[in-house]
């Protein structure tokens, strides 16, 4: 694991640890559940995204569909809307351990999409599986770990298979926009107790990050592009409530008190101070400067024909 990445996953599973206890969760039907629900903004300005240069990483052409016109690749862990919505934020209640059934919970499928680790945040069960599917006709591999304060651990590294179907030279070219879908790698999280941070990166394109948190309920939701939540039949009570996003500030995560009535829907708006100063090694900066020698036709090769990425 790249060592800015190493320390952020060692903070959060820091806190993590302490904040979260593993329930004997049991399912019941729910008689007369409450509803939580509510939205979550960052206040401040969004923080400058990662900055990978992208002739010093495989699939420097395909991957480039994706750049800032001037060979750099970015990461912009931050998925903030208007009026501040913060997007891909998980809102956890904690604490329930009699509620409704995990009837909606699906294996999480992560995708390798355009040189991306799609959806950047998810939720995993300990025990349970996950799978990772290639759409690029790029080699991916994946790089999975558990963190803790003692930090990460290696929970599985495994190459993504590319589709069969890509003719030869199609991951060499820049204008080829088909996805064909490879074998879904499937991987069982084994995760060691008191640990609750998942995150993956690519071996080969350190720019591709996606991360999860273990829950031990169904009691969760994931904000949408405007930052709302909804969590449903909660039964009646006094519960903490976690809000995490793996870059925030004070080591990931936010915690409340909310108080559930029967039938009632409780709101809770959260307002996330924005993380100021410099949030990692390789933070973009207005005029980065190269070390290394590109020559004007490798660089005009690196066209951003999918995004032109902007900071």
């Amino acid at each position: 694991m790249k060592q800015p990445l190493r320390v952020l996953a060692g903070m959060l599973a820091t806190l993590l640890a302490s904040a979260m206890a593993a329930w004997a969760y049991e399912e019941t039907t729910v008689m007369d559940g409450g509803t939580l629900t509510g939205k979550v903004t960052l206040a401040g300005e969004v923080p400058k995204p990662k900055g990978y240069n992208l002739t010093t990483l495989p699939d420097a052409i395909y991957c480039g569909r994706i750049s800032d016109g001037r060979g750099w690749r970015l990461l912009q862990p931050f998925h903030v809307g208007s009026n501040g919505a913060f997007q891909d934020v998980v809102v956890l209640i904690e604490g329930i351990e009699k509620g409704k059934p995990f009837l909606d919970f699906k294996t999480p499928r992560i995708e390798a999409l355009d040189c991306r680790f799609m959806p950047f945040t998810t939720i995993v069960r300990d025990q349970h599986d996950v799978a990772v599917v290639n759409m690029d006709p790029a080699m991916h591999d994946i790089q999975a770990y558990e963190t803790s304060h003692l930090g990460p651990r290696v929970l599985f590294n495994v190459p993504l298979p590319i589709s069969q179907r890509y003719p030869h030279e199609a991951g060499l070219s820049a204008h080829f926009q088909k996805h064909y879908e490879g074998t879904p790698m499937t991987q069982t999280v084994k995760m060691t107790k008191g640990r609750r941070v998942f995150v993956m990166q690519c071996g080969f394109h350190a720019y591709m990050e996606s991360w999860a948190l273990t829950v031990d309920d169904p009691y969760y939701a994931i904000t949408d592009k405007e930052g709302r939540f909804t969590i449903g039949d909660v039964p009646s009570g006094t519960y903490r409530v976690l809000v995490w996003h793996p870059y925030i500030a004070g080591g990931g995560a936010r915690e409340f008190t909310v108080t559930i009535q029967p039938k009632v829907q409780t709101t809770l708006d959260v307002q996330i101070p924005a993380p100021t100063g410099r949030l990692y090694a390789n933070q973009m900066v207005e005029n980065p400067f190269v070390r290394y020698n590109i020559t004007e036709d490798v660089q005009s090769q690196i066209v951003p024909s999918l995004e032109k990425q902007a900071y």
